[in-house]
């Protein structure tokens, strides 16, 4: 890897900095409800726009320098800063959120902007940080899913997300033909309830009772708690409002990105009732050079799935799996509109199911 592709992964933190772009934009124009909605208006439109112009990376670090690459600390360091970050730009809005003296559409503007960003920089990095072996990686991942209330993540995403992927066992596979809006209620609250049931049986295992210390998700919901209500304790009922909703919002955005990584693609089932193994054939890839910089290359999503462990600045670019026709951000937007959704991938699906002679229903 080049030491400009090193670097550029720094432009995740422009992400962050969007929120005190708002505030300025919104106190220098005088329209600081309209000036909410800008960090929407960059990921979502200028982002795109950005990627199609600036086009797509398709390079892969060569086998024989993968370990040396992985291994440099700067790439680990990266999402290890994303904690520190996240904490401030979310104490910050915060701030912003109860004093600013927005109407009812700069308080909407404002929660889902931090939303957004609370997906990117913390959901999507602790994504990355989860999967990881020791203790501060998945540790420093479960306090950024914290921060936005969606700590089931962390025990759900791994040890149910990737075992039952593309298969109707998963909550985060959307099938083919499911819209985003029948799709995104049941993913947050399945898989909430999953990462319950599947520390339970952890713990049964150890003849332990659900109700444990050992039970992660009683650790990270107290952590959860404890966070709402330091900002209860600082900013009032307004704080508790804004810190649950943006919590919220940071989790759907997650899931409509879910929704587009294993829309209508499914493993087989052999005769013996068994699901074929998960393989670079079963999530959705694209190659867009910037979004996956802003997203630690996240959209190389079949290679992560083949390899989960693998560290992000070593994903591969998998030509044969089956190609998004734009990154996230414009594919986010798309899943919105379920009948432009369909038009667009749609014939996607059935092309690649027919290239494996297994068209959906």
């Amino acid at each position: 890897m080049s030491p400009g592709k090193a670097l550029a992964f720094l432009i995740v933190f422009i992400v962050p900095a969007l929120m005190p772009a708002a505030a300025w934009l919104g106190t220098a124009s005088g329209r600081p409800d309209l000036m909410a909605w800008f960090p929407l208006f960059f990921l979502f439109v200028l982002l795109p726009a950005a990627d199609y112009a600036l086009g797509h990376d398709p390079v892969n670090v060569p086998p024989e320098r993968e370990r040396e690459v992985a291994l440099r600390p700067w790439f680990r360091a990266l999402t290890l800063a994303c904690l520190p970050v996240q904490l401030a730009v979310l104490a910050w809005s915060a701030h912003w959120f109860a004093n600013a003296g927005f109407g009812p559409a700069g308080l909407a503007g404002w929660l889902l902007s931090q939303g957004v960003v609370g997906g990117i920089l913390a959901i999507n990095t602790a994504h990355e940080l989860i999967h990881k072996d020791g203790r501060l990686e998945p540790a420093v991942g479960g306090l950024l899913l914290a921060s936005v209330g969606y700590h089931g993540f962390k025990v759900e995403h791994v040890r149910g997300h990737h075992v039952h992927v593309s298969t109707p066992e998963d909550a985060s596979s959307a099938r083919f033909g499911q819209s985003l809006w029948h799709f995104l209620p049941r993913a947050l609250w399945r898989n909430t309830l999953n990462a319950w049931r599947l520390e339970a049986a952890r713990l049964r295992g150890l003849g332990l009772p659900a109700l444990h210390w050992r039970n992660e998700m009683v650790g990270w919901t107290a952590a959860w708690l404890a966070m709402a209500a330091a900002m209860t304790a600082w900013l009032g009922p307004a704080g508790l409002a804004f810190f649950l909703l943006q919590g919220l919002f940071a989790a759907g955005s997650l899931e409509i990105i879910n929704y587009i990584e294993h829309y209508g693609l499914e493993r087989r089932r052999g005769a013996d009732g068994r699901y074929e193994r998960t393989t670079h054939l079963h999530s959705w890839n694209s190659d867009y050079a910037l979004s996956n910089l802003l997203l630690f290359q996240l959209q190389r999503h079949s290679d992560h799935h083949a390899f989960p462990k693998r560290r992000y600045a070593i994903l591969r670019h998998r030509a044969d799996s089956p190609q998004l026709p734009g990154g996230y951000a414009a594919m986010f937007v798309l899943a919105l509109v379920p009948q432009l959704w369909r038009r667009v991938v749609d014939p996607r699906v059935r092309a690649f199911h027919a290239a494996r002679d297994s068209v959906p229903a």
